[in-house]
């Protein structure tokens, strides 16, 4: 099978293919091992593509994972060999891998495209689904607490922006801006509806309580009907091709928060949120990014040579999801950097026990969130990700 340049368009032949080279090497790994394929582990198998920038070439892998103990393994399909073997991954969480779903192993960005055999796609492909939820910030909404409750229902925010709304894009809510989730889990529809006690649905008990606790009126958020609408609406705000609907940024007067990879992973996106809400401050633009490894180093070269954690602030970084927010007003980013605290949580904990790299961040690299340092600075690194990786 020959490598394909850019943007490769798989045959129809493919997936079958892939299911048959799946097959074989699961049969080679059974036979080499002595395991009978009764006793051989339960393993989830996916077609993974890897942009190679330097050859400008679309190289594909089968990608393994073991639920037993989170152990990872790839094989190369052009080479017909394997290029990473099994190995131990604790960054990666069973809920991450779905079709479409962006993933970083070692630096780098995987994208999953497909299933590598039929037992991974009847076991993982009946429990995902995916909805469009759409979210109009006011005085009253409880973004924070609302973000966590989705969290802790067994949901996943997979793709995340602030979009301005327009009459012609959809009729459900007033125009102006917005947040737009691709929300994923098991029977995301019906339960992304509950959680927002949607008028469409069905009652549910304590469905006003749900809706006032969280300042929910019909006029500020939305679900979608069903499976077949979520993905027509998905397509809306999250094409397949182009980037949908501009962002939010105004890009003056401003600074950049990044939640970063790891409190996303941890669950504390949310948390976080809600944090920087009681503090008084307001998101003027809110997007989820997978930053390649390559921008992160240019993102963060200012501190090149100058911090020895460098290195693993551009790991970090580069490592899933991060989520981006643009928070505008006089002073900002003094006021905002005072509310992070110093970068290293231990001594945050000391010295500034309520500032939110003391109550969630780890050390000195996951330290939760990224702040602007210099006022200079506020609005370029914006705009580094609301106009260029955005673009």
């Amino acid at each position: 099978m020959s490598e394909q340049v850019l943007n490769p368009q798989p045959s129809d032949s493919e997936p079958a293919i892939y299911s048959a080279v799946s097959s074989l090497i699961l049969h080679l790994l059974t036979s080499f091992s002595g395991t009978s394929s009764k006793e051989f582990e339960e393993q989830f198998s996916f077609i993974a593509e890897w942009y190679d920038a330097s050859a400008s070439l679309i190289r594909r892998y089968i990608f393994l994972f073991y639920p037993k103990d989170g152990a990872i393994e790839m094989y190369d399909i052009k080479n017909h060999r394997t290029f990473l073997k099994r190995t131990k991954y604790e960054q990666l969480r069973q809920e991450e891998l779905f079709i479409g779903s962006i993933i970083t192993v070692y630096a780098r960005q995987l994208h999953l495209v497909g299933y590598g055999d039929q037992y991974t796609a009847r076991k993982m492909g009946s429990k995902m689904e995916k909805t469009l939820g759409i979210i109009k910030p006011g005085p009253d909404l409880k973004f924070g607490k609302l973000i966590d409750r989705l969290y802790s229902s067994g949901l996943t925010i997979s793709k995340a922006k602030m979009a301005n709304l327009t009459s012609d894009l959809l009729q459900y809510l007033s125009c102006g801006p917005a947040v737009t989730l691709e929300i994923l889990g098991d029977k995301a529809v019906s339960v992304w509806k509950k959680l927002i006690g949607s008028p469409e649905s069905k009652r549910v008990e304590n469905e006003v309580d749900v809706r006032q606790f969280y300042g929910i009126n019909n006029i500020n958020v939305h679900g979608s009907e069903c499976a077949k609408t979520a993905a027509r609406e998905l397509e809306i705000f999250f094409p397949s091709l182009g980037k949908g609907p501009s962002n939010t940024a105004g890009c003056i007067n401003c600074t950049l928060c990044i939640i970063k990879p790891h409190a996303i992973a941890e669950g504390l996106t949310g948390k976080i949120l809600d944090a920087i809400e009681e503090r008084g401050f307001k998101f003027s633009a809110f997007q989820m990014f997978n930053v390649e490894r390559v921008n992160a180093e240019e993102f963060f070269e200012v501190y090149k040579g100058v911090v020895s954690e460098y290195n693993g602030m551009v790991n970090e970084l580069s490592s899933g999801p991060c989520l981006a927010l643009e928070l505008q007003g006089k002073d900002i980013q003094k006021l905002f950097r005072e509310c992070c605290g110093p970068s290293d949580p231990e001594i945050a904990r000391h010295l500034r026990p309520r500032s939110f790299r003391a109550l969630f961040g780890r050390n000195k690299v996951q330290n939760a969130v990224h702040c602007t340092d210099l006022p200079e600075d506020g609005v370029l690194e914006v705009q580094y990700f609301f106009k260029i990786l955005d673009s």
